[in-house]
């Protein structure tokens, strides 16, 4: 049975005996209304570690002014249960009050250059600020030894990477596997939001993504692979933020694409935002 705190000196009471009993101890931070994509980072992580953490935490400063903070699903129990049967030992809930003790506004805040100005943090300023503030003082609080996030969020898992090392944190930050449904579509809390007939629809992301690759593979100018996804993917009804292939630390190519890439869509479909990428060599 997972045990699970609200109280910081507890978790780290926790925390801090297993690593005086010699114990390796894994950290998946959430945002909870956990799905089996979230589920897979606690097993992933229960494979490199001893012990695992798990946080829920909807962090008000990472979303923007008109964006769904209000309206994020809470669901506490049945993460709880989730987090449990996929071997979770810890679950740590922070009260907004002990994430942010002078109040969210007033809080010292951690920026990630570079790599945050342009896609995501392009179309929504301060989110990554937010994210890094946030994860910065969970590494803080929980002190594993090991912290899992997904790919499917291919620039935060890049923001965290350079927040750790820059920072000096001592934490191997390893990255789990998209998960998927039948169709393709990627594993979010926000799919969701969903209609009935936009739910079909949404695959089309993952689709126009494999396009995407098969073009740049095929030699086609990466321009002319942007420019038919976002085609494609207006004609399916979405309002599309971005369809980008980029190097793996998000920088432009400057000619045509070589070696690895990544190519990256961010796009809406009535209310619901949804993000995908997919990596691949050219």
């Amino acid at each position: 049975m997972i045990d699970v705190t609200s109280d910081l000196q507890a978790l780290r009471s926790r925390v801090s005996e297993w690593k005086h009993n010699g114990l390796r101890v894994g950290f998946v931070p959430t945002m909870g209304n956990l799905h089996a994509g979230h589920f897979s980072l606690v097993r992933l992580a229960r494979r490199h570690a001893d012990r695992v953490v798990a946080s829920v935490f909807v962090n008000p400063t990472q979303f923007g002014p008109n964006e769904d903070f209000a309206r994020y699903p809470r669901t506490p129990e049945a993460d709880a249960d989730g987090l449990s049967q996929a071997g979770c030992d810890l679950l740590w809930l922070p009260t907004v009050d002990a994430m942010y003790p002078f109040g969210a506004q007033q809080a010292v805040q951690v920026r990630v250059p570079g790599v945050t100005e342009v896609l995501e943090g392009a179309h929504r300023p301060g989110h990554f600020d937010g994210v890094a503030t946030v994860v910065a003082r969970l590494f803080n609080q929980v002190q594993p030894d090991v912290a899992v996030f997904g790919r499917k969020d291919y620039q935060q898992l890049a923001v965290i990477r350079y927040l750790a090392r820059d920072l000096a944190f001592p934490i191997e930050i390893l990255a789990g596997e998209t998960l998927r449904e039948p169709d393709g579509l990627a594993m979010s809390s926000r799919n969701q939001y969903l209609s009935p007939e936009q739910r079909p629809v949404a695959a089309e992301i993952h689709a126009c993504l494999q396009a995407m690759k098969a073009a740049v593979q095929a030699g086609e100018p990466l321009s002319d692979a942007e420019a038919a996804a976002r085609e494609r993917l207006a004609a399916a009804g979405f309002e599309v933020d971005y369809a980008a292939v980029r190097q793996p630390g998000l920088e432009e190519f400057g000619g045509a694409a070589r070696g690895a890439c990544v190519a990256l869509i961010a796009a809406r479909i009535g209310s619901t935002r949804l993000i995908d990428n997919l990596e691949f060599d050219a």
